[in-house]
């Protein structure tokens, strides 16, 4: 908890009452060196309140450097030049306001493109070496001063750019993050979508072929096949609306399917004239495989079902899922006569292979040596503790 609140990202109330108590204990500072006297020139002997007020016209100004980062600088600059060359602060004590400028040159860097920061902090720093170069004697060389006044105040410019710099490559990356993410949760729904679809009208396809073709010599038939058209097709909505329903955070509809649904997928595979045979074989509890690898398992029976719908029925498939303790193994075969297709492998096993690979697991589809067609695929899961 105690790391949670330090870590925590400042309002930007609490980021000014943070300035402003800065801004007054940089300026109570100041107010000792202003009223010190050169032990060089006899220094000026001016009232204290000056002392106090040239204090405080440098530091208070940090308490608006977010707003106004660039004419907080100008202003102190400014400012310090003027004490330097009236002698209010010695020579000798010029490191004294160099905080000041420093966190303001600071500030500019942060907060300003760097060409406008770099102009303003080049011009700030020229006014205060002006001020040291004017005031230079046996202690100053003119040289050394202005190489004093850079060594003291250009390091924060520096700090402040990098910084900068950092900040705009984290938002880069986080856009970058951002894209990526919708791009995967767009192939993501594409996927489902396929599956869903692909998969009901296969089915719908098939049942409305026999309904059209005893619609007249069979009423009854066809009326059976269009009550399991309907059916299936309450049932995509269903998943259609599941799979964008996801994309909400209060998304009313059930959850995703997964291994106990498996069953009722083989029933509807009967339909489109495939005898789907299911063997699942748990050696963990249903509740150990995370919810993710049993949709991507689910997903995989059911498309490598619907290409034997699709291209093989009718034909005998059998379906075996095997839940081992630290992944899930599924293989699909069915002895059907498939055509030739051309031009390498479709969307279906496409989407297959991507949903494998997301979770690190291995695929392989192909025809089988003794006929029919093979799907195989392995899928590693961690169980959450």
């Amino acid at each position: 908890m105690t790391a949670l609140l330090l870590t925590r990202r400042m309002r930007p109330v609490d980021l000014y009452i943070v300035d402003a108590v800065l801004a007054v204990a940089v300026g109570g500072l100041l107010c000792p060196y202003a009223a010190l006297e050169s032990p060089l020139h006899g220094g000026v002997d001016e009232p204290l309140w000056v002392s106090v007020l040239v204090g405080m016209a440098i530091g208070l100004p940090l308490a608006v450097r977010r707003r106004w980062p660039m004419t907080v600088a100008v202003v102190i600059s400014s400012i310090t030049t003027v004490t330097l060359i009236t002698g209010v602060i010695p020579n000798f004590a010029a490191a004294a306001p160099a905080f000041a400028i420093g966190l303001s040159f600071y500030t500019v860097a942060v907060a300003t493109p760097t060409r406008r920061s770099m102009l303003c902090a080049a011009g700030c720093l020229a006014l205060v070496s002006v001020g040291l170069v004017l005031t230079a004697g046996d202690l100053w060389s003119r040289t050394g001063a202005v190489v004093y006044a850079a060594v003291m105040v250009a390091p924060a410019w520096v700090i402040g750019w990098l910084i900068r710099e950092r900040r705009a490559l984290a938002t880069r990356q986080s856009d970058q993050l951002v894209r990526q993410a919708a791009t995967e949760e767009r192939l993501r729904v594409a996927r489902e979508l396929h599956d869903v679809v692909a998969h009901t009208l296969s089915l719908i396809v098939v049942k409305a072929a026999v309904a059209n073709h005893v619609a007249e010599a069979d009423p009854r038939e066809a009326g059976a096949a269009l009550r399991v058209i309907e059916e299936t097709g309450r049932t995509a909505l269903t998943d259609v609306r599941r799979v964008l329903g996801v994309l909400r955070e209060d998304s009313p509809y059930a959850p995703t399917p997964g291994l106990d649904e498996l069953p009722a997928l083989a029933r509807q595979a009967a339909i489109g004239g495939v005898d789907v045979r299911l063997d699942v074989r748990r050696d963990e509890p249903a509740g150990a495989v995370p919810e993710s690898v049993g949709l991507a398992v689910y997903r995989i029976v059911q498309e490598a079902v619907t290409n034997v719908v699709k291209h093989a029925a009718p034909a005998a498939c059998r379906a075996t899922v095997t839940v081992l303790p630290d992944e899930v193994r599924v293989e699909v075969t069915d002895d059907g006569q498939r055509p030739v297709l051309l031009g390498g492998e479709g969307h279906g096993l496409i989407g297959m292979r991507e949903r494998v690979a997301l979770h690190g697991g291995e695929f392989r589809a192909g025809p089988r040596s003794d006929g029919g067609f093979a799907v195989t695929a392995s899928l590693p899961y961690r169980v959450a503790a």
